[in-house]
């Protein structure tokens, strides 16, 4: 025995599906199906800013503080950046800790034009923001004068939560950055 089939029905369930999406602000979803509406731009900006590698570049005192940051009592993992590249080629956060010297530069720049794209460098402690207490020919006067820099990190040397401050408005810069 065949069943009848009742042609309304269709019709029933689509003014349901409509009355759902007029109840959900028009969006054609159901409040209670567990779905996410987002851009591809939006993806790629939470997962550059909640992967964040960064290269090995300490270059003095300050480079204690970064290695303490990283360490268990800071726990970076919350952030992301918990994974120090050894290599340049898989980093895309180089964290410049400590004063540069004119000698030390170039190497410097070529570990950053080694970086793939999208890259980002933070400016850890007064040394390498402005040369520090070093004010002669030897000591570059702030970082910037070799590579760009996205964060400036203060301090002589600066905490680790200050580094993880600034490793924060990196990430909000990066979420607010085109992807």
């Amino acid at each position: 025995m065949t069943t009848p089939v009742d042609h309304t029905s269709a019709s029933a369930l689509l003014r349901r599906d409509l009355a759902v999406a007029e109840g959900a602000g028009g969006h054609g979803l159901d409040p209670d199906l567990p779905l996410l509406t987002t851009t591809v731009e939006k993806v790629v900006q939470w997962a550059r800013r909640s992967a964040i590698w960064p290269a090995q570049f300490g270059l003095a005192c300050c480079a204690i503080e970064m290695m303490a940051m990283a360490a268990s009592r800071y726990d970076i993992a919350r952030f992301g950046a918990e994974v120090f590249r050894g290599s340049p080629r898989q980093s895309d956060l180089m964290i410049v800790a400590g004063r540069l010297s004119r000698k030390m530069a170039p190497a410097m720049r070529r570990v950053y034009d080694q970086m793939p794209e999208p890259k980002w460098v933070i400016s850890m402690g007064a040394c390498a923001s402005v040369g520090g207490v070093f004010d002669n020919y030897a000591i570059v006067q702030g970082v910037d004068q070799v590579v760009p820099v996205d964060v400036y990190v203060p301090g002589c040397p600066p905490r680790p939560e200050s580094l993880i401050y600034g490793i924060v408005q990196l990430q909000q810069k990066i979420s607010r950055s085109r992807a």
